[in-house]
């Protein structure tokens, strides 16, 4: 196998990696000081402290220029490389829209007390982003926006946004340390059981339900107040009751549940895209395609009968033998939709008859690179 090395998160080399190896990649969106958006998870700029001359740290006081010197990308240039709009394109990947409010004490920050702002703040970054998308003609199927703001239905009105959205829920601070800012959401959480957290999203129009891995991990969702979901048996039985074919997305999908989630009709967000990561600790080789290159009922059945012994070569006769999404006839499109919608208990129907299906299914479960190739150390970029 390939001694492969994982690239910084949110790096063109890290986006172009993931896209080509799931079925789609999730990466974080600022908005510079010249109104450009530039690909970036913190609300610092993530280089080492003494390569920012005793400047504002905060990512939105920096030019586009600035940030790219430092190795950072700005979106346009992202979406304009071939290799990821071959994949977004032509071949159905997708790509979740991360929106990152600004610090509140960051120069577009507002102060703490400042929903209004971040708000408009959110609806310029989705408009901005929104023209990029159209100059290069990618489809609204195969791209979603979200972010950790309350008011988020609100951002993609003033934008006027076209594209599925969403809200990620419970909201955490602005402000923070990491750790600090999941206790700060705690409580949250603790009164937000699945049922309910769908039908927030439900009555705001949302597309699809983003949540934490706890909602599905043993111990944490037994602290809920309300009804839990889970993987198996009573649990499981209730979220596909819940949710009636809404796409749910769950990060971060840690190795020993990946497949689990996978096979609950869960897409993941994984920070494991090492090619040689193919065989999971329960006994069962990895398929890093469930929605581009998808296994029917045969397929299927042929790879959870892989040893560990020949499951290299079970996994390289599917790779070479599968048709991709984009290469299936209409015939095998809909025979995989209707296998899906029997197993998830899908109620929308409407693309079953539509004989020009290019991209999956929207509620098509996915594995989806987190930040391209994975999280990475601090500093992002040294």
């Amino acid at each position: 196998m390939s001694d492969w090395r994982q690239p910084p998160e949110n790096t063109l080399p890290s986006l172009q990696h993931g896209i080509a190896n799931s079925d789609g990649i999730e990466l974080d969106l600022r908005l510079t000081s010249d109104g450009e958006l530039i690909i970036h998870h913190d609300a610092k700029v993530s280089v080492n402290k003494s390569a920012l001359d005793n400047r504002n740290q905060y990512v939105e006081s920096w030019t586009l220029d600035e940030l790219r010197e430092f190795g950072f990308c700005s979106f346009k240039e992202m979406v304009s490389q071939k290799s990821i709009l071959q994949e977004w394109q032509d071949e159905g990947k997708m790509v979740c829209l991360e929106l990152k409010r600004p610090h509140p004490q960051s120069p577009l920050g507002g102060g703490y007390f400042s929903g209004g702002i971040v708000t408009r703040h959110l609806s310029t970054m989705i408009t901005k982003a929104t023209e990029i998308l159209e100059e290069f003609e990618i489809p609204k199927s195969n791209t979603v926006f979200y972010a950790f703001h309350n008011k988020m239905h609100k951002s993609i009105e003033l934008s006027d946004c076209q594209y599925n959205w969403a809200e990620l829920l419970p909201v955490v601070p602005r402000f923070g340390h990491s750790q600090l800012k999941r206790l700060m959401a705690y409580p949250q959480y603790l009164i937000t059981p699945f049922g309910k957290l769908i039908n927030k999203h439900r009555n705001r129009g949302a597309s699809m339900v983003p949540c934490a891995l706890e909602y599905f991990q043993p111990f944490y969702n037994r602290l809920l107040i309300g009804r839990s979901v889970g993987l198996s048996g009573k649990r499981l039985n209730y979220f596909q009751k819940c949710r009636t074919g809404m796409p749910v997305y769950v990060w971060p999908a840690k190795e020993n549940y990946e497949a689990r989630l996978l096979n609950s009709g869960i897409t993941g967000l994984t920070d494991n895209l090492d090619p040689n990561f193919t065989w999971y600790k329960d006994g069962k080789p990895r398929w890093r395609f469930p929605a581009t290159q998808p296994l029917d009922e045969t397929e299927l059945s042929l790879l959870n009968s892989a040893t560990f012994e020949n499951h290299h070569d079970i996994l390289q006769e599917l790779a070479k033998e599968v048709p991709k999404w984009s290469e299936c006839d209409n015939q095998r499109k809909h025979k995989l939709i209707n296998m899906w919608q029997k197993r998830w208990n899908w109620e929308i129907k409407s693309q079953q008859n539509d004989e020009s299906i290019s991209s999956p299914p929207w509620q098509s479960v996915r594995l989806i690179g987190h930040r391209g190739s994975g999280k990475t150390s601090r500093p992002v970029l040294n």
